[in-house]
């Protein structure tokens, strides 16, 4: 399973996600590869996704996608996270 976290630089807030969804995929003992990634390379990263993370201000640029598109308000709420990908992945 491939995830990419999505952020306008692809090195900030996406990497925080990025290293959050994966603390949260441990426990749920879940495998896959996380990658963090900026807006303007989001098609070619996430064209094999099955998860694409993000906030709002993004969702509108990722265009057509076969990836469940997951919007997080709170990059550090792994509570929220560990929801919204256990929802997306049952």
């Amino acid at each position: 399973m491939k995830i990419v976290t999505i952020c306008g630089a692809g090195i900030g807030s996406s990497g925080i996600l990025k290293v959050n969804a994966e603390r949260v995929l441990r426990k749920l003992e879940i495998e896959a590869t996380v990658v963090a990634a900026d807006i303007s390379s989001v098609k070619q990263v996430a064209a094999d996704a099955q998860v694409i993370l993000t906030s709002a201000e993004f969702v509108g640029a990722i265009g057509k996608t076969s990836a469940d598109v997951i919007v997080v308000e709170n990059y550090f709420d792994t509570d929220e996270l560990r929801a919204k990908l256990e929802a997306a992945l049952a």
